[in-house]
């Protein structure tokens, strides 16, 4: 033999050997080191599921009134199965059933189509469970429609009508609270890939999702998701290889899920609605004096009522609105586009903790102590001009009223701009003007973000806005952002809205021009506008009702909430939520008790007197603590906003009210402020009688509703006088004394 075919040899018997190794590694590999795997998967193709689901527990505002439960329904279910048996894929068979249930014959087809297979449609309309899981097609049946069915086997093969539960949004005593409860909606694959991916690296999870579960999409219902959902049934079934049920290998029961107690008591929710309602009404009958007498648009709004001690959310309303019960069995395309589009102006988005709008002068709660850091005293005395000048260029009060030489006090009740001008204007200039100082912090936005605005608030529902603080570091990061398109736009200019608005165009025009060459320079314009809560400063109307409750309960920050605590079906509790404090303001006490008075005298003898006047208010039996707010937006009306806290001297609630292009703050909102501290303090005519009051007694309830054996929930007795009242605040840390400067 050649040494060269000995080669060849030598190459094959590697290449052999190497093969044969290869084999062998593999062999072992599935046989011990993957055996459990390929084992499971065995068993899951020789089983199936049939899910059961848990009855969602309830949502209950403070004394025990469903906010969101469940209601029992008459199910139209048809067994895919049944279908697949079918000659015509069960066609013949889903029409009848349409017929009989009164709905499309497309609607209840698509239905029964799974999600993910050829020819189904999307999510909500097709069907996301198992194949072996009989298919609800309506959750709306009659008894008249289930006896035609249930007697009529032959006709209906694999259809059922059966009693279910169902989600439904009451609306206790007319409350809607739609924003804050929000809706559900039905797992998706990457939900479920997720989770299961947890399972299978040993991840434990009592409430692992099924792929037949409806889970919390919005709202309260996707904050407290896991406590609310529960724990699904579980059977499992042994199929053959042709996918017949052979067997039941286990079976576990449902659990239901928890109850949510919440700080919102719905008949003050449904009065807040009421009076927003109110307000917008009030707005839209009346003409805007600055825009010849033209209507007023009053687009949207919003009110807060909070616990300023707590900072639980009494009640928190937006309108636009819609009826949470439209998601309930799946949104229909028609409605999903009512509520989240332009036309109706987007009714899904909160105007009260995801709205931000310049807040005006409710904003001066928080420049008075600013201006005090910043070496003005609040025992002085300051010149209110009609106008103030600023680098040549005169910025007026609002309606250019000035009152000559006053104290800071009644600067404060007449609401004037000028003086805060002055105090802005002045340290802006000591600051170093356009070349500020190194090192030198604004005590003007300081304060904003003291008071924790510019971020958000913590409160316990998804998708809450910041808000914005326009100071020198945001002006010159949004111009970086923007100096492209307004370069583009200084050379263009902005035809499209000179064909209906010329001056309009010509103001932006010049807007782009600035902004192009030195948009970066925080001008004495803009410390000045900041002062006053104008310019490119925006708020949430729950950000200002944390603001008053601060001022309201002696410095300290709360951490706004609605959910109190967590109850088992049988009414054991779970936990309580307890109330958390972020922070101090770093103000101090003479400060503070100087602007609690000087709010007072708003509503005594300033720009807050007129509607509580009007509603008969018994202010000397209960005083109330207010600022009123007019914020100007070029191009739109103004926007009417109200803060408030009573009682003045012993201070439980605060109330903010807010509508959007709705004109003056005493004039729209005011009124409506007034009737709604009615209700929570029952004023009957000139007296106050708590005994009527919403909640009872006048503040928060404190106690929780218990929970019967049977399920029922029970409100809790008589509230406790405002004396023997537990305390219920969070653990602060001790007051720090501030230096005024």
């Amino acid at each position: 033999m050649s040494e060269r075919s000995r080669l060849r040899l030598v190459v094959v018997q590697v290449l052999v050997l190497s093969l044969l190794g290869t084999l062998l590694g593999r062999l072992w590999y599935l046989q011990v080191l993957a055996s459990d795997d390929y084992r499971s998967a065995a068993t899951e193709n020789a089983t199936r599921q049939i899910i059961t689901p848990a009855a969602r527990g309830m949502i209950l505002d403070a004394r025990g009134r469903p906010l969101a439960r469940n209601r029992t329904a008459l199910v139209v279910s048809i067994s895919r199965t049944a279908l697949l048996r079918e000659s015509d894929g069960g066609r013949d068979l889903v029409a009848r059933v349409a017929t009989v249930i009164g709905k499309p014959f497309q609607e209840v087809w698509d239905k029964t189509r799974l999600c993910g297979s050829s020819g189904a449609p999307l999510a909500p309309k097709c069907f996301n469970g198992s194949p072996y899981q009989p298919i609800p097609v309506t959750d709306e049946a009659d008894t008249q429609m289930a006896l035609q069915i249930m007697e009529r086997r032959e006709d209906f093969p694999g259809v059922t009508a059966e009693l279910t539960a169902v989600r439904e949004y009451p609306g206790p005593l007319g409350a809607n609270a739609a924003h804050e409860l929000g809706y559900l909606g039905p797992v998706t694959d990457d939900e479920l890939a997720l989770r299961n991916a947890g399972t299978r690296k040993g991840v434990r999870n009592e409430t692992v999702l099924q792929r037949t579960d409806v889970i919390g999409r919005t709202g309260l219902e996707k904050q407290y998701d896991e406590d609310l959902r529960g724990t699904p049934g579980v059977k499992t079934l042994t199929v053959d290889h042709q996918g017949a049920v052979s067997g039941a290998l286990s079976e576990t029961e449902p659990r239901p899920g928890n109850h949510l107690v919440t700080t919102i008591d719905a008949r003050v929710q449904a009065e807040a609605e009421k009076q927003l309602r109110a307000a917008i009404r009030r707005a839209r009958g009346e003409g805007d004096i600055n825009k010849g007498f033209a209507r007023r648009k009053a687009d949207s709004g919003a009110v807060v009522v909070m616990d300023v001690r707590t900072g639980g959310i009494v009640a928190m309303a937006s309108w636009p609105t819609y009826d949470p019960n439209i998601w309930v069995g799946g949104i229909s395309t028609k409605d999903y586009k009512k509520i989240t589009g332009k036309k109706n102006n987007y009714p899904n988005q909160s105007r009260a903790f995801q709205g931000e709008f310049a807040p005006a002068s409710t904003f001066k709660a928080v420049s008075l102590p600013a201006a005090v850091k910043a070496g003005y005293s609040v025992n002085g005395s300051y010149n209110c001009p009609a106008a103030y000048s600023i680098g040549g260029a005169l910025k007026a009060n609002y309606e250019s009223q000035g009152y000559g030489v006053i104290p800071m006090r009644k600067a404060i009740e007449v609401s004037c701009d000028t003086v805060f001008y002055k105090f802005a204007y002045e340290t802006w200039l000591r600051q170093g003007g356009l070349r500020p100082k190194k090192g030198t912090k604004d005590p003007f936005t300081e304060m904003a973000k003291a008071f924790g605005l510019g971020k958000r608030t913590g409160l316990d529902l998804p998708s809450e806005s910041d808000g914005r603080i326009a100071d020198r570091a945001w002006k010159r990061g949004y111009w970086k952002a923007t100096r492209d398109f307004y370069c583009a736009k200084a050379k263009t200019g902005y035809p499209e809205v000179a064909r209906k608005d010329p001056t309009r165009a010509a103001y932006l025009l010049q807007l782009s021009k600035e902004n192009c060459a030195d948009g970066w320079a925080y001008r004495g314009g803009d410390a000045a506008n900041f002062a006053i809560g104008q310019g490119d400063t925006t708020t949430t109307p729950l950000q200002m009702a944390r603001v008053y409750a601060a001022v309201a309960n002696g410095g300290t920050l709360v951490t706004p909430h609605i959910g109190r605590a967590i109850m088992t079906p049988e009414g054991k509790l779970v936990r309580e939520i307890e109330p958390k404090a972020e922070r101090r303001i770093p103000v101090s006490r003479s400060t503070l008790t100087w602007l609690r008075a000087a709010l007072r005298g708003v509503t005594e003898r300033g720009t807050g007197y007129g509607p509580f006047a009007r509603a008969q208010f018994p202010l000397a039996e209960l005083p109330v603590a207010t600022k009123t707010g007019t914020g100007e937006v070029y191009g739109k009306q103004t926007t009417s906003w109200f803060a408030s806290y009573a009682p003045a001297d012993k201070p439980q609630y605060a109330v903010v009210m807010m509508v959007s292009q709705g004109g003056t703050g005493s004039g729209t909102s005011g009124p409506s402020v007034a009737e709604l501290y009615k209700t929570l303090f029952g004023i009957t005519g000139n007296n106050v009688v708590l005994a009527k009051a919403s909640p009872p007694g006048g503040h928060p309830t404190t106690r929780l509703p218990t929970v019967g054996a049977d399920g029922t929930v029970v409100q809790p007795p008589g509230e406790l006088t405002n004396a023997d009242r537990p305390q219920a605040a969070p653990v602060l840390p001790p007051f720090r004394r501030e230096d005024d400067g």
